[in-house]
């Protein structure tokens, strides 16, 4: 046999050895650019420093309550049925309106229509006589400080480029709106943004509980920002629970006026005809007393009818409309909720060292893929 043409079969130990990461190799690079990784991290150390120094305040209030669902007509079958079938109310079709379910919540604060109405919470802000609105306050009162005007003129600069573009598109465009399509400026989606990231909604799936948080630059207006959002979501759902019995209460208030009307008007021409027919006997007068008395009669059984609906539909206004037990009410927060200024250095001086030593084996990769392609 030819030796040139002998397969030489490499030794699997020796590959397998060759596969290994030298831990001792890598231990000398790191310590070759130990001087990168310690420059690294002062320069982030010192980046970090300052975000600490210059970033605004933030403070945050909650509240957590847990929303209790009505059990439609079962609860008063139980406790108002034998009460109301003495009164002669049948309860029988009563039965719960729609329920809006916890998950579905986030849509209602993240709606226009509520973030809106939010926009107009009166907010007590430290150095103003008066109360202040939330628009106004990031409008006309509120500054980012040095940290934040940087970041707004760096990092944000394309966004607020963009911002300026859409904003002359809006002025030179004629808007058309109804009762029916939300307008909303330029202005109020800034703010509308500004809410979405200010308000943060959370829910616990195994108790059941909701928590509603807000973040402001100040205590107290945090605190009075959370309180408003709790109050504008039980007041919309409450109102969409509610909705369908209270239409039905309003058909029934009205059709109960009118038949009460309609009642004291007979009942007045029967007592006036029986007044003026007092000593007559006649068959004429006595047929049409019995005509009266029969209109009377029958008006008054329907008006009898619909006062049983008017208290029925009453009883299911009040068994539809939704009950929230507040577990923990909003309290002024007393600290800033933001990250403390040590915890801020020490996540920069982390970082910093996580570039320094990436940054050392790039250099050390680069470095021998230059010499292969060389040599």
């Amino acid at each position: 046999m030819n030796p040139d043409n002998t397969n030489i079969k490499s030794d699997p130990a020796n590959v397998s050895h060759e596969d290994e990461i030298d831990l001792i190799q890598l231990a000398k690079t790191l310590w070759e650019g130990r001087r990168t990784v310690i420059k690294t991290t002062l320069i982030f150390m010192v980046l970090g420093l300052f975000i600490a120094i210059f970033s605004a305040k933030e403070y945050t209030a909650s509240t957590t309550m847990v929303p209790q669902v009505a059990d439609g007509g079962a609860k008063l079958g139980g406790n108002l049925g034998g009460l109301a079938a003495m009164a002669g109310i049948d309860l029988g079709g009563i039965g719960g309106g729609s329920n809006i379910a916890p998950s579905l919540y986030p849509k209602i604060i993240n709606s226009i229509p509520f973030q809106k109405e939010l926009m107009k919470t009166e907010l007590i802000i430290d150095g103003q006589v008066t109360e202040t609105t939330f628009s106004y306050y990031y409008e006309n009162i509120y500054s980012p400080g040095l940290f934040g005007v940087i970041k707004e003129y760096t990092i944000g600069l394309p966004r607020l480029i963009l911002k300026t573009i859409k904003r002359e598109r809006i002025q030179n465009t004629s808007l058309i709106s109804n009762h029916q399509i939300i307008e909303v400026s330029e202005r109020e989606k800034e703010l509308i943004e500004r809410l979405e990231e200010q308000l943060t909604f959370s829910m616990n799936d195994k108790d059941g509980d909701i928590t509603l948080s807000a973040s402001m630059p100040e205590a107290i207006p945090a605190a009075q920002l959370v309180e408003k959002a709790k109050e504008l979501l039980q007041k919309s759902i409450t109102n969409f629970k509610i909705q369908k019995a209270e239409d039905q209460l309003a058909f029934v208030k009205e059709r109960y006026t009118e038949k009460e009307k309609e009642v004291h008007q007979i009942q007045k021409k029967l007592a006036e005809f029986r007044d003026r027919n007092k000593n007559v006997s006649t068959a004429i007068a006595q047929a049409e007393q019995q005509r009266l008395t029969a209109e009377y009669n029958l008006v008054y059984g329907v008006y009898s009818e619909l006062a049983k609906q008017l208290e029925t539909q009453k009883i299911q206004v009040k068994e539809d409309t939704p009950i929230f037990t507040v577990i923990q009410p909003t309290s002024i927060p007393i600290k800033p909720s933001s990250q403390s200024k040590l915890l801020t250095l020490v996540i920069f001086c982390f970082l910093g060292g996580i570039v320094g030593v990436v940054t050392v084996f790039a250099k050390k990769l680069i470095g021998t893929l230059k010499n292969e392609f060389v040599n």
